[in-house]
């Protein structure tokens, strides 16, 4: 134990607890607040503004040891931050994290003259990306799939949690199979891991189902991409969700599907986001810087 617990010192305690967890993660000092506000039942921005009145929780020891330990804090807390949204979160889903935001910033880019009505969400995990969308546009209804139950009745409390689950439905599905009708917006984010790379960090204690993708990481592409082009409605789009290196490889699979392609980056400059529009033409892909 890290013997931080006790009767007061909470700048000591926080300190203490940010030089343990640097051995396991790149922002200790922000884990290490957001595991005391979670012991505190506080919000961070409450802890900060009051930490000199506040003493340490005899539990925040235990949560140091677990984050040491390799637990990502989302896990330990129950809950990870997303958009506009906070959204509970299991070992069950895949952790929402900023990158994924691209794809709502590309949505919101899109819609400027008009709010997407339908969203279909692939692989929906804790239903971060649907939620998300349906929390930017008050009158749209949403689809999100995926094949976990786990995960499913994860993302179900979410939009229960956050007064969406009227116009938020979520149902087991393989992908794209089995859907009907075209959707002003769909969001996907698939696994795109290729199964020989080393993990490290947080994403250990993640499920592989959401993670590993095959040799090249673009089995799940594959099959998704060939649907596309009767699920976009017109002048609706797709975002998806691709590896810092895969921009080309995915665009070439939209491309071939006969979508336009354009590429977004994330905040640290790497490709994240492809959007997905229906050609004019026919035939050959065409990429937009």
């Amino acid at each position: 134990m890290s013997g931080i617990a006790g009767d007061g010192g909470m700048a000591d305690a926080l300190r203490a607890a940010t030089a343990r967890i640097s051995a396991a993660s790149d922002t200790p000092r922000l884990d290490a607040e957001l595991l005391m506000a979670h012991a505190l039942g506080l919000s961070r921005n409450a802890l900060l503004l009051r930490q000199r009145d506040l003493r340490v929780p005899p539990g925040f020891a235990a949560l140091t040891d677990r984050r040491v330990a390799g637990e990502p804090v989302a896990y330990i807390t129950g809950f990870r931050d997303f958009w506009t949204i906070s959204l509970a979160v299991t070992p069950e889903v895949l952790i929402p994290r900023p990158d994924s935001e691209t794809l709502i910033e590309a949505a919101v880019a899109h819609f400027t003259a008009r709010a997407p009505r339908s969203i279909l969400d692939l692989g929906t995990g804790s239903g971060a990306l649907l939620l998300a969308a349906l929390s930017e546009w008050p009158d749209a209804h949403g689809l999100g799939i995926d094949a976990s139950p786990g995960a499913l009745a994860v993302a179900q409390g979410n939009a229960e949690r956050l007064g969406l689950a009227g116009r938020a439905t979520f149902r087991p599905g393989d992908w794209a199979q089995g859907i009907d009708g075209r959707f002003d917006l769909i969001l996907i984010n698939p696994p795109y891991i290729a199964r020989n790379v080393a993990l490290a960090g947080d994403v250990l204690h993640e499920p592989d189902s959401a993670l590993f993708a095959g040799v090249e990481g673009l089995d799940d592409y594959r099959r998704i991409v060939p649907d596309l082009r009767r699920l976009i409605a017109p002048d609706g789009m797709a975002a998806i969700e691709i590896g810092y290196d895969q921009k080309d490889a995915v665009s070439a699979l939209l491309g071939d599907a006969g979508l336009t392609v354009r590429a977004l980056q994330d905040l640290a400059g790497h490709d994240r986001c492809l959007v997905a529009t229906m050609s004019k033409g026919t035939g050959a892909m065409q990429l937009t810087p």
